[in-house]
């Protein structure tokens, strides 16, 4: 089995409690760690070795909401019609690029979102795809891309019934069943998966209870839990109201759609009593600080409240050093009261929702855990403790400082070089955003 010793590193944990320990070694077998400490390469002669002298190592960064699907997008000038609202944006603009989605633009957006998130120290994705011109394959296409680069993720399809009503509904479920039947198969044959699945959603307003229903049941088929968009805008809870007349958290309790593994995204308009419901059955909640900005939606005044919050990228790329930052930023400027350190406490959180779907321990750098690790050439003029890790990744560390990463024991970029030629991925994926960029531009809202 492969060894890998990281030498005399200083290692930081940045998931509850932070510590700091200085000059140590982090011996690698396989896809774990097996010791962490002062001198524990001298045990393991035959390892190869990566000089830590000077570097930072932290556990990999999780960005727990991610759109794969937008990795083309950056730039695109379509023609476009007013965007006075939130839905007017989905209708003009992201509803628009999805149905231009064909196989190999998924597949590009997936290696190019894969190639950026490891280059800003991001080791796992969380991906909520959509592309109704293709679904049934679609998930593969995007595990294939995940897998080509190396990160770690999970995906699922984004059921809707918006553009084709029930038939496109079905299809959507049956595409997230079927991607995690494969993931299956492939455990039943000792394969353990890099890119795992979960059953998608758009968001409740464009799904009705027939499709919760179809949901609930692939949940229970699959032993996946939902990920969904919830009350991103106001309009989404309204609409709960109007149609059904139930809050949305009572309305997925209702098809038992609220678990220990179930994501919501934003949840911005939930209110105190669906916060209480979703935080009862220990349900995520992935916080969007830069989407929420870009599209306007407001601030979730109730974000302190929930329990298992996570911090994703809603597709406004994978630095989750950026995110992390906005977040904070924003929530100072809405009065919040939280820190650095509490920020920090929500982006490792997301290694919880991996250890969930993968079987194995994540977030720490200690014997046991899996090896998906941020190397950085990280510098300050100011000591880097324990009570200050969280200041530190705030306001002074950045993707600027990734110097090597690695993801289930394997260095899948070392020295910020990636084993395979990223100008080409990036020269064939300019060509077919060209494309995509035209097809935009050809549907109508």
């Amino acid at each position: 089995m492969n060894q890998i010793v990281i030498e005399n590193a200083t290692v930081v944990q940045t998931m509850a409690p932070c510590e700091v320990a200085n000059q140590v070694d982090i011996v690698v077998e396989g896809d774990k760690i097996v010791a962490v400490g002062v001198n524990a390469a001298s045990g393991y002669p035959l390892a190869t070795r990566f000089d830590g002298s000077g570097k930072i190592v932290i556990p990999g960064m999780v960005c727990a909401h991610h759109h794969y699907y937008s990795g083309l997008s950056r730039g695109m000038l379509v023609k476009a019609g007013k965007q006075t609202d939130f839905i007017e944006v989905l209708k003009q603009w992201w509803w628009r690029l999805d149905r231009a989605l064909d196989e190999e633009a998924c597949f590009y957006s997936s290696l190019i979102c894969s190639i950026d998130a490891i280059a800003s120290g991001t080791t796992s994705c969380i991906d909520h795809h959509a592309s109704p011109s293709y679904i049934s394959g679609s998930l593969e296409t995007i595990a294939s891309g995940m897998r080509s680069v190396g990160i770690r993720g999970l995906t699922c399809y984004e059921t809707t019934d918006r553009n084709r009503g029930l038939a496109e509904l079905k299809e959507g479920v049956a595409e997230n069943i079927a991607f995690a039947q494969s993931i299956d198969r492939k455990k039943k044959q000792g394969e353990m998966p890099l890119v795992e699945a979960m059953i998608g959603g758009h968001a409740p307003f464009t799904i009705s209870d027939e499709g919760l229903s179809l949901m609930a049941a692939a949940s229970s088929e699959t032993g996946r839990g939902i990920h969904l968009h919830v009350a991103e805008d106001a309009y989404d809870a309204v609409w709960s109201h109007h149609q059904y007349a139930a809050d949305i958290a009572d309305r997925l309790e209702k098809f038992g759609l609220l678990s220990p593994k179930s994501l919501l995204v934003h949840g911005l308009y939930l209110n105190r009593h669906e916060i209480d419901l979703i935080n009862s059955h220990r349900v995520f909640v992935a916080h969007n600080s830069r989407s929420n900005m870009n599209n306007h939606v407001g601030y979730c005044s109730l974000l302190q409240h929930i329990d298992n919050l996570v911090l994703g990228t809603d597709g406004c790329g994978s630095n989750m050093f950026e995110e992390i930052k906005m977040a904070f930023f924003k929530h100072r400027d809405q009065g919040g009261t939280w820190w650095p350190a509490d920020f920090l406490k929500v982006l490792a959180r997301g290694n919880e929702i991996l250890e969930l779907y993968f079987g194995k321990r994540f977030g720490r750098i200690e014997a046991g855990y899996s090896a998906d690790l941020t190397i950085l050439d990280y510098h300050s003029p100011t000591p880097l403790v324990a009570d200050n890790v969280g200041s530190h990744v705030v306001w002074g560390m950045s993707s600027n400082a990734v110097d090597s990463v690695m993801v289930d024991g394997r260095l899948v970029m070392e020295h910020r070089c990636f084993p395979f030629d990223v100008a080409q991925i990036y020269a064939k994926a300019a060509e077919v955003a060209k494309r995509v960029w035209k097809r935009v531009d050809d549907i109508m809202p």
